[in-house]
């Protein structure tokens, strides 16, 4: 692999886990599930949150092709699948709810740990997010350099998200409410074009798509 395609391949990658885990939309719930916890403890709860998600993230990254093909499922139809829940998904981005209003609100129902939930799961470690690593560490198609590459721009993600909790307070102030949900919104788009790219690769792999490209 030529370091040019190798940049793109990062490149694609970076944005695909950057728009899954939305950082941006995961501050106003990070700031809902610290308004009771004392402000001297905000960066351990962060800390906690970003290590929770990085290890579920993780395990579905090294484990989660194993367990589909031990179940006898081809790569190629999670492809599609996680294609069509990634689109569903932006939609619900593009014209529902915020990911914090929807997050906010089923976190007013339970009576679980904020750290882990809804921040650490679903808001970072959410099933896009799952269904991307799972999807971008393909063991037919991928080298064990590039899966590592792969789990360092996860990684990277990760550590940028971090930063951003940390100064949740003074990004809510500066871009307001309107301004998460704006962002929200535009990386929805972009998820929805990362999901149908999904698909056709999934077509692609499945011998699909070479069938539709056959000159008439």
């Amino acid at each position: 692999m030529s370091w040019p395609f190798a940049f793109q391949d990062l490149l694609r990658e970076f944005i695909t886990l950057f728009v899954v885990i939305d950082p941006v939309g995961t501050i106003p719930v990070f700031l809902f599930a610290t308004a009771a916890v004392p402000q001297r403890l905000h960066r351990s709860f962060a800390l906690r949150a970003v290590l929770v998600s990085a290890l579920v993230l993780g395990l579905f990254l090294v484990l989660g092709q194993i367990i589909l093909e031990g179940i006898g499922l081809r790569l190629g139809a999670f492809q599609i699948a996680g294609g069509i829940i990634l689109f569903l998904f932006a939609l619900s981005m593009i014209f529902g709810e915020t990911k914090a209003a929807s997050e906010i609100k089923e976190a007013e129902t339970e009576d679980l740990s904020g750290a882990v939930f809804p921040l650490a799961i679903p808001s970072i470690a959410s099933p896009g997010a799952i269904l991307a690593v799972v999807i971008l560490t393909d063991n037919h198609s991928t080298g064990i350099v590039e899966q590592t590459m792969t789990a360092v721009v996860l990684l990277f993600v990760l550590v940028i998200t971090f930063l951003l909790l940390l100064l949740a307070s003074k990004i809510q102030k500066l871009i307001g409410q309107t301004g998460v949900s704006v962002v929200s919104r535009v990386m929805g788009l972009i998820l929805a074009t990362v999901a149908v790219d999904s698909v056709l690769q999934g077509l692609e792999q499945m011998g699909v798509l070479a069938l539709s490209n056959a000159p008439i």
